[in-house]
């Protein structure tokens, strides 16, 4: 391979970051470049640590010969057969040792001391070597440090030296292009976790100007967990956190899988709102996310129970109105929410479902935006003052909400 045709394949992967292509489609074109310019990998991979609530990071495989699974997600390596796995590898030991290549001629007497090698060496592969290439402070983001990356080769004489002189010089190309997509991934991440899928999208299409908002109408819904605030004060301190997320968790649940997006939590409080081509559909998807959240809690606290934690159960207020949805703050600190008389509403409505005895209350506009029988199973529960509300309001519920 000479200069042209490496200069051919540092200009694609360049294109190909600056396209936003797949990390996996980058790892793929990559190695079908290099095959077709006369380098021989038979088996690549590249990782990399990412910014995720669950995920350590990703990883992204590919087979000149076979079938594979192309991209995974990994969870942490700290601990069981990870961690066992994590540290038998080259990666790791070139982390410990601070070096940055590891070759073993697999097919020519060298050990096959990592993990992984005595397959590769099964499946008729003569030549490994793994890389890692370590980013400078400013250019890591949470545990993204570095860019990890090995190939193997099943050619009878393994890699010769010019075919590891090609891949010496091209993979910082090649980690440079998967970085570029796994920076927007982790933005994209970020954004999702902490606004919700649907204010994120507006934040990344680029609508961050300060009071930029649009007027919507939406089914709002509104709940946080009975007797919170008894409950965390005879509770064991280190039981509120992982109550608050279990239950957090059958909530956002719920509300997701129903196709509610929500806009902010707010302690044990959760805010969100049901978008639809029409205001009976928006309520519709509301009242299935309530139904969903019913069963999530009943297997909730069963368990809990089992364990001897303390449970509880979940107060819920749901309106609809037009809204102000967008941004709302100062210069250099904004929130995407909703704002106006009917989120006030939603929050005074769900406060009263403990006067009420009733563990779900609807507004009268909510219950009136229903389908006829979609309504047949609600009941009034009377005429009640909301703080900060001019007027009264009929509240009804399930009739089989009793709490």
């Amino acid at each position: 391979m000479d200069a042209k045709d490496i200069g051919e394949i540092a200009s694609w992967l360049m294109q190909a970051g600056l396209k936003g292509m797949t990390e996996v489609d980058i790892l793929s074109g990559f190695c079908e470049q290099c095959r077709q310019h006369g380098l021989n990998i038979d088996r690549a991979m590249a990782l990399m640590d990412t910014l995720h609530p669950v995920y350590e990071g990703r990883a992204f495989r590919w087979d000149g010969n076979q079938i594979i699974e192309r991209e995974f997600e990994y969870g942490p390596t700290q601990q069981g057969i990870a961690s066992e796995n994590w540290q038998r590898s080259a990666f790791y030991h070139m982390l410990t040792t601070g070096g940055d290549e590891v070759r073993r001629r697999i097919g020519f007497g060298d050990p096959t001391d990592f993990y992984g090698l005595d397959t590769l060496l099964a499946d008729g592969h003569t030549d490994y070597i793994a890389m890692i290439h370590r980013f400078e402070e400013g250019g890591t983001i949470g545990e993204m440090d570095c860019f990890y990356s090995n190939f193997a080769t099943a050619h009878e004489v393994g890699f010769p030296e010019e075919d590891l002189r090609v891949l010496r010089k091209l993979t910082p190309a090649l980690a440079l292009a998967i970085k570029c997509t796994g920076m927007s991934r982790i933005a994209r991440t970020i954004a999702e976790v902490y606004l919700g899928e649907d204010a994120a999208r507006h934040v990344l299409e680029g609508k961050i100007t300060r009071g930029k908002t649009e007027r919507i109408s939406a089914a709002l819904w509104f709940s946080d967990l009975a007797n919170y605030t008894r409950i965390s004060d005879t509770a064991e301190p280190d039981e509120i956190i992982p109550m608050l997320n279990a239950y957090a968790d059958a909530v956002i649940s719920s509300i997701h899988e129903a196709g509610g997006n929500v806009l902010k939590l707010i302690g044990d409080g959760t805010l969100a709102i049901f978008k639809a081509r029409n205001s009976a559909d928006a309520c519709a998807a509301a009242l299935m996310a309530e139904s969903l959240l019913r069963q999530r809690l009943r297997d909730l606290n069963s368990q809990r129970q089992i364990e001897g934690r303390p449970v509880t159960d979940v107060y819920l207020g749901l309106h609809i109105g037009d809204v102000f949805y967008g941004n709302i703050g100062s210069m250099d600190r904004l929130d995407f929410t909703v704002i106006g008389p009917a989120v006030n509403e939603v929050s005074r409505i769900a406060s009263m479902c403990r006067s009420a005895d009733r563990n779900v209350l609807m507004s009268s506009n909510f219950v009136e935006a229903l389908s006829g029988q979609q309504s047949n199973d609600l009941v009034s529960v009377g005429r009640y003052a909301l703080r900060g509300v001019n007027r009264p309001q009929e509240l009804f519920t399930l009739l089989s909400s009793a709490a």
